[in-house]
């Protein structure tokens, strides 16, 4: 590529017979100007569109979140909300641990009992479940009854208003926790996507494939994360409450009212010491030096007269 000094770019304008500052007004430089000015504004639309498409795919997500949550915070999901959530989670471990299509004697018995005591907190040993004894409706339907059971159980101990409250208290805090960590999550996804095209691969298609993925993922983690909290979480008791108020107001400490000393009006003499074994006559001075005869100061007390 040669590249033209302004002297030499002078002599070819002097040549064409124009004049230093004159712009150019050819045809053919026109149309060039004009055509690349339209691509560069065709690859700034097209990056426009694009951050366009990839933020819808946030919204739809952003609006199926908000959705939950308001109709959580209207009291609209109530009850049915976590036993649906209970539910489907059911449902998965034993499609994940006991699936139709092994026979009974494969199923994975060991690993339905974890799953069973980390979800919903039940021990099927001591809740007397024999799995092994049961084909997989009956399974189902034995497991079921002990959740709703339990949950039922749980749900006795307080107010049906305050167990409403608990229940979306728990809801909006798995919520909103994962939520955030998920806008970071499709920020980074966002930040790479763009090198898919060099893989012969469509961005876009790539990223929205990608944040459902993570989107259902989080749904996921949020369902696990209400019904372990739900199911393991103790919610005190009014008895519970009250009784706790009763202890601290008992042992709080005592209160110690401090007297103070008592006052002493004038300066305070020290009183001289004497010794009583001391033979002294009854008109000698007093050994204690007041000045008066013995009879008369220390004497007198002793009855020496």
């Amino acid at each position: 590529m040669r590249i033209f000094g302004s002297d030499r770019i002078q002599g070819l304008m002097g040549k064409l017979g124009m004049e230093e500052g004159e712009a150019i007004e050819h045809g053919m430089v026109s149309r060039a100007i004009e055509r690349a000015q339209k691509q560069v504004e065709g690859r700034n639309f097209e990056m426009r569109k694009h951050l366009l498409e990839y933020d819808d795919v946030m919204n739809k997500q952003r609006e199926a979140i908000y959705k939950l949550r308001r109709d959580v915070l209207e009291g609209k999901e109530g009850r049915e909300y976590p036993m649906g959530l209970a539910e489907g989670i059911l449902d998965s471990l034993l499609d994940t641990h006991c699936p139709e299509k092994l026979d009974p004697e494969e199923w994975d018995l060991k690993g339905l009992r974890t799953a069973l005591l980390g979800f919903f907190n039940i021990n099927a040993q001591d809740a007397g479940l024999k799995l092994e004894d049961l084909g997989i409706d009956e399974l189902r339907e034995t497991l079921w009854t002990a959740i709703e059971q339990r949950y039922t159980e749980r749900e006795s101990r307080h107010p049906p208003e305050v167990y409403r409250k608990f229940e979306r208290e728990i809801t909006l805090l798995a919520v909103d926790s994962s939520w955030k960590d998920h806008l970071l999550a499709l920020d980074h996804l966002k930040e790479g996507i763009g090198l898919r095209g060099y893989g012969q691969r469509d961005p876009l298609n790539e990223y929205k494939r990608e944040s459902f993925e993570l989107f259902q993922a989080m749904k996921e983690r949020v369902e696990d994360d209400i019904i372990q909290k739900l199911f393991r979480i103790e919610l005190a008791t009014e008895e519970q409450i009250a009784e706790q108020r009763r202890r601290r107001e008992a042992v709080q400490a005592p209160r110690i009212e401090l007297s103070a000393p008592p006052k002493v009006e004038g300066p305070v003499r020290p009183q001289p010491t004497v010794n009583k074994d001391l033979k002294v006559g009854r008109n000698d001075p007093c050994p204690c030096g007041s000045g008066k005869k013995y009879k008369k100061c220390h004497g007198a007390a002793l009855g020496v007269g």
